[in-house]
């Protein structure tokens, strides 16, 4: 009668070194789609675009990397894609701030739907009508050459250079980076801001006190995003001019009108590889940051 228990604690302890056998392996129906879709679509694609950067170019001597770090204009290209993403990125974060906390601290104003709808619609749209917009706010038959003429008799046009391009960032940027922050604004605690202002604390000083470390996450994530894809916008900068310098159509150049696949797989290497680094210098200094704060 006592023999029993004996049989049933082997068996248990059996039962229960499968059950946490299979508990420890139950992230391998997960992780096996993952693994294959990233080996798929990401991995081998990508070796195979640092392979063909390898190749000697023909009627060259050295190899397509090589070919790019050695000549300026190429440096010229990466150095207008980096500062012009940059720069729309800061203009972007500094414009979507103050109009994501006013949208987020009034829930009520009339015609507030309206006025979002407004803001994010340019999201429905591809980089060539952003362009077309561009062309007809700033290009020679847009509104602002016909205000020009109009009051000073001069022209200005912007459409067709890096001015012009720059606005065209703003139009596609300012939608997504304004989602981003009115979230995180709403996701502010009030009471943080109504104790400081029961101290005494002026507005700036709880904006600067509570509010930018609160947000400094969420701008850290929207600058990210900004930049990544300024530096690889591609229809907006095609729509405007072909001959403006900037990495994405020099690749264009390289890969449709010279069929030199080499070297617009390398600048494709390089310009990956610049985006990264911006972006882990950019992470490194808000995880810093957040650290020391």
């Amino acid at each position: 009668m006592t023999a029993a228990p004996h049989r049933a604690a082997p068996l248990a302890t059996r039962g229960g070194r499968r059950a946490t056998l299979v508990g420890r392996h139950a992230w391998l129906p997960i992780a096996l789609p993952a693994t294959t879709l990233f080996i798929a679509f990401w991995l081998l694609p990508m070796a195979k675009l640092a392979g063909l950067g390898a190749a000697t170019p023909q009627g060259m001597e050295s190899s397509a990397y090589w070919l790019v770090v050695t000549q300026p204009r190429y440096w010229q290209s990466l150095a207008n894609t980096v500062v012009l993403s940059l720069g729309a990125t800061l203009a972007t974060l500094a414009i979507a701030l103050p109009v994501s906390r006013f949208l987020a601290r009034h829930p009520h104003f009339p015609g507030r739907r309206a006025l979002m709808a407004l803001l994010l619609f340019p999201l429905a749209f591809p980089g060539v009508v952003v362009g077309f917009l561009v062309i007809l706010t700033t290009g020679r038959q847009g509104v602002l050459n016909t205000l020009s003429r109009a009051l000073t008799g001069e022209p200005t046009v912007l459409a067709y250079g890096m001015a012009g391009l720059f606005i065209g960032y703003l139009y596609f940027l300012l939608p997504r980076t304004i989602g981003v922050l009115m979230a995180a604004v709403e996701g502010i605690d009030k009471q943080w801001l109504e104790a400081a202002q029961t101290l005494g604390a002026r507005p700036w000083r709880r904006f600067v006190d509570i509010e930018l470390p609160a947000l400094a996450s969420a701008l850290t994530a929207a600058g990210a995003m900004c930049f990544a894809t300024a530096m690889g916008a591609f229809g907006t900068v095609f729509t405007l001019g072909t001959r403006i310098d900037v990495l994405p159509i020099t690749i264009y150049d390289e890969f449709t009108n010279y069929a030199n696949i080499p070297v617009a797989a390398a600048l494709s290497v390089v310009l990956g590889l610049a985006t990264w680094a911006v972006l882990y210098a950019a992470n490194a200094v808000a995880g810093r940051a957040a650290r020391g704060g």
